[in-house]
């Protein structure tokens, strides 16, 4: 039973918990068995409780007892990234400058979960407020990859991503800054979707840079993804940027999968020298699947984009800069040489010293410098003139075509340590992610398929207009139900075979 639980779709246990087949009680049961079991491994959770986390699964099977009609995943666990408020539970950002810290309340996206019956099963380890593509830049741990321990879960949010893979989680949150989920959803075979920014409220969300941030849901099938996706979505009167307009139809688009046609746009500027082979491979199969479902597939110039990673790494660390002088250990957090001889300022200075780890601090620096007297024209000022000749970019390509799409990651997941030393080498794993930041669209990764090279995931990546979230679901499922067709097994059965799949093997043992 425990082991049919792991591998079910998060809709199917919904729906089984909604008929009194199961409760919620027991699926939550399972998937904490599950983390104790393989997590020592794979490291994806920062903090897991047990008892508060059964507590809240008993409290959602009591209101379905009473006939409380709470939506297609009440009683569901999922799996939240360590930066959402959320109250009275540790919430760190990965890092010691926030370390035992308890929220006085929940985010936004939290309130929306409890409300709908999902079951918070914990918060999952991230690269250091959500700076890195790795999750090597946590303060606490290294998540691996449950395809290959010795490669990256993608970054920042690795954690999410290896509780869905290692079966750790039915379903996951992340945030977005610049591929945050959808860079960890291409290297792990999973789902992971960035919605148009101000679809998902902010608010909650401990800031990185706050024009670049979205919230959005993971799972490891393209319906999941919407139910969840339709849960957390929706207008914030707390979060000013909040977009006041009804939910684009994502579960219908997830249920339908239909692309006759649908006019997909190649994004010339994402692909060929510097991209795997076997990512290309798999990539152009994709096409080919789509194009046979009866989508239309066309060449795309978006000749801005090639600028996309360098103002992206003046604009992200200008408001990292701004967002986390907030951290002063004057208010919350560590506090570090409060001894009553040193001023105010020199706690300040070693608080910020020993709380942040060197990647925040690199970006710290880049953006103060960015922001500066006499260089905030010539560095912050022009990468914004960059991100509005992007913006224009995408409004001239969706004029011609319905969506976009390229690789999601130009590789498969590198090994553990390969670019910790090399930061450009790393931001480079955004390459493809970064342009849909930068504009505020929609965008998603769905996967599609194995490299041939190292029989690891590769990411397909599909951007849409904005407020056009379900356009990402419709070119999503289309591609899942014809990759599963060509299989003759869905996804969800190849990554129970996988190497990821060997921690279902630890239930059986």
């Amino acid at each position: 039973m425990s082991t049919a639980i792991l591998r079910a779709t998060a809709a199917d246990l919904g729906a089984r918990i909604a008929a009194g087949e199961l409760t919620s009680v027991e699926v939550t049961t399972a998937f904490l068995d599950q983390i104790e079991r393989v997590d020592g491994e794979v490291n994806a959770f920062l903090h897991v409780d047990r008892a508060w986390t059964l507590a809240q699964a008993e409290a959602v099977d009591a209101r379905l007892a009473t006939g409380e009609n709470l939506g297609p995943l009440a009683g569901v666990p999922i799996a939240v990234k360590d930066i959402f408020c959320t109250q009275g539970v540790p919430t760190t950002c990965g890092s010691k400058i926030l370390e035992g810290w308890l929220p006085p309340y929940d985010a936004t996206v939290i309130t929306r979960l409890r409300e709908a019956g999902l079951v918070i099963l914990g918060k999952t380890n991230m690269d250091e407020f959500a700076m890195g593509s790795s999750t090597e830049n946590s303060a606490y741990k290294i998540t691996g990859n449950p395809w290959a321990l010795d490669r990256i879960p993608g970054g920042s949010g690795g954690g999410s991503a290896a509780a869905l893979a290692s079966f750790e989680a039915p379903l996951a949150l992340g945030t977005d800054t610049g591929g945050s989920i959808r860079q960890p959803a291409a290297v792990t075979a999973s789902v992971g979707v960035k919605p148009t920014y101000g679809g998902t409220s902010r608010y909650g969300v401990v800031a990185m840079a706050s024009s670049l941030d979205q919230p959005g849901p993971c799972g490891r099938t393209v319906l999941d993804t919407a139910l969840l996706h339709e849960v957390i979505c929706g207008h914030d009167p707390m979060d000013s940027t909040s977009i006041d307009a009804p939910v684009p139809p994502v579960v219908e688009a997830a249920r339908s999968g239909d692309v006759r046609g649908l006019r997909i746009g190649v994004v010339t500027e994402l692909g060929g020298e510097g991209y795997a082979p076997g990512v290309e491979l798999r990539f152009r199969e994709a096409l080919a699947a789509l194009e046979a479902e009866g989508a239309e597939i066309v060449e795309v110039s978006c000749p801005h984009f090639s600028y996309a990673l360098g103002a992206y790494y003046l604009i992200m660390p200008s408001e990292v800069s701004s967002n986390l002088a907030r951290f002063d250990a004057m208010r919350y957090g560590l506090r570090v040489g409060d001894d009553g001889v040193n001023s105010v300022e020199e706690v300040m200075r070693l608080t910020r010293g020993a709380g942040f780890g060197d990647e925040v601090k690199r970006r710290i620096i880049i953006g103060t410098y960015a922001l500066s007297s006499g260089y905030y024209d010539a560095y912050y000022g022009s990468a914004q003139k960059v991100r509005t000749l992007i913006a224009r970019d995408f409004d001239a390509a969706f004029e011609q075509v319905d969506v976009l799409v390229s690789p999601s990651t130009p590789t498969t997941a590198f090994k553990r340590g390969e670019r910790t030393s090399d930061p450009l080498a790393m931001y480079k794993a955004d390459l493809c992610t970064i342009p849909s930041n930068m504009a505020g669209n929609a965008s998603a990764s769905f996967p599609c398929g194995l490299a041939p090279e190292d029989g690891l995931p590769v990411g397909f990546q599909v951007m849409a207009p904005p407020l056009a979230d379900d356009r990402l679901y419709r070119v999503g499922a289309a591609l899942e139900r014809a990759l599963d067709t060509a299989r003759g097994h869905t996804l969800l059965d190849e990554l129970a075979e996988s190497p990821a799949g060997a921690y279902l093997n630890v239930v059986e043992a």
